[in-house]
């Protein structure tokens, strides 16, 4: 693998350290210094931003095939549910779509910076065998060059099915792996009930059980709208209470949106070592709610952010979201600055899936990065480059992206994959079922 050295770029290596010393990659990892025989390339980042590459710790890329439709926007979440559900049965869920939605997702996801993706996957119609439906999205991450944590979800799935089937995922694609990761770090498995709206006790018993007896993440959504009130009447608590009863506020346990939550709440995350998940460009769209981010932060409780699904978002661009997050934070209490979102973009994500070989560019890391051209007229007057990152260029992607020590991204440009074809791939298919 060719050594690379970075230089004539403003460097962020983690929240506390920025500089403007070259950065070296040998081996698909984040050196000291170059080899003693010199770098096999160097990159000139004059007049830009490098920084870790980013980390989507809450989507769902089956939604890639399901933007825009009829009835799904500023609806009431009961009723987008709905309609999502509808369409799903209309375009056939299987491992052709899967694949072809989750190639799209992870394209799009690269060229916007985000080398990792937690896709979090709740559709699993009858007929269709789990390990191949997983195994579409998961082999779509290999051919694109993106890292992949696949959780395998459920709403309303039989409990000791869906244990089963994470068990079968386990045992095909990571054999003997220490914590349902691949020696690689390309793939890691985790488990996720969609919330108490679509799962009951035994539904999050048994994926906790099988999870602790795999070493696997755990996540789950919580406090949107339908899951608030649907906690209420079904069991007249509130959906937090619930998961602290069912053994699902414990460490190892991530939490999206978080839209609805008390202070006594957030207290309670930040004791039972509970990690969160933001994801506003779903949530504030669909007027379902803000998460207090400052609040959750000054707790203790670590944040990252997701983007959500394309069925409710749109897009799989984590940068704008969290140009979203700063802009809305001052809404529901103290603002979240640049840096900060940035921040939960890369480490606060990474700290959520149990990694610390991702999310920084500290020595041992792996070669994980982006590089953001600053030099043109969207930057210019930009006082603080790392705050101007998200400020400054509404929509900005990043120049060149590098997963493992491997371009993917040139110049704008994905070369590990052809983006085009990816997309005429998923349109066509969509034609084909839509009939």
């Amino acid at each position: 693998m060719t050594s690379t050295r970075i230089e004539g770029g403003t460097v962020v290596i983690d929240g506390a350290t920025v500089t403007d010393a070259p950065i070296h990659v040998d081996d698909g990892q984040i050196a000291s210094a170059a080899p003693p025989d010199g770098p096999g390339e160097v990159i000139d980042a004059s007049g830009c931003v490098v920084t870790a590459g980013l980390i989507n710790a809450h989507h769902h890329l089956l939604q890639s095939a399901f933007r825009t439709l009829p009835g799904t926007r500023f609806a009431v979440m009961s009723d987008w549910l709905a309609q999502m559900s509808a369409a799903y049965g209309r375009l056939r869920v299987d491992p052709e779509l899967g694949a072809a939605a989750a190639r799209v997702g992870l394209a799009e996801s690269l060229l916007c910076g985000v080398t990792t993706v937690a896709d979090h996957h709740l559709t699993w119609p009858d007929g269709i065998d789990p390990v191949e439906l997983a195994g579409a999205t998961i082999e779509s991450a290999a051919g694109v060059g993106a890292r992949l944590v696949f959780v395998r979800g459920t709403a309303r799935d039989d409990p000791a099915t869906a244990a089963e089937s994470i068990a079968a995922i386990h045992d095909t694609y990571l054999p003997g792996s220490h914590g349902g990761i691949s020696d690689d770090g390309k793939l890691q498995l985790a488990v996720g009930p969609s919330g108490v709206h679509a799962d009951g006790p035994e539904t999050f018993a048994a994926l906790r059980e099988v999870a602790m007896s795999l070493g696997l993440r755990r996540r789950t959504q919580a406090n949107e709208q339908v899951d608030v009130a649907i906690a209420a009447d079904r069991y007249g608590r509130r959906p937090l209470e619930l998961l602290d009863e069912w053994g699902w506020l414990e460490p190892g346990v991530t939490v999206a949106h978080l839209c609805e939550i008390t202070d006594g709440e957030i207290d309670m995350l930040a004791a039972r070592g509970v990690t969160a998940t933001h994801a506003p460009g779903c949530d504030v769209p669909m007027g379902w709610g803000i998460a207090p981010v400052a609040s959750l932060l000054r707790a203790g409780v670590p944040v990252g952010m997701g983007t959500s699904g394309g069925g409710s978002n749109d897009g799989g661009h984590l940068l704008a979201d969290a140009r979203l997050a700063m802009q809305v934070s001052g809404l529901v209490g103290d603002p979240v600055s640049g840096g900060t979102l940035l921040g939960m973009c890369t480490e606060g994500s990474a700290q959520g899936l149990g990694r610390t070989d991702i999310g920084h560019l500290r020595p041992g890391a792996a070669a994980d990065l982006c590089i953001w051209d600053c030099d043109d007229v969207f930057d210019a007057g930009v006082a603080d480059r790392i705050e101007g990152l998200l400020w400054a260029s509404p929509g900005r992607r990043p120049r060149d992206v590098m997963v493992a020590g491997r371009w993917v991204v040139r110049d704008g440009h994905l070369v590990s994959d052809d983006s085009r074809a990816a997309a005429h791939e998923l349109t066509a298919l969509i034609d084909s079922r839509s009939g």
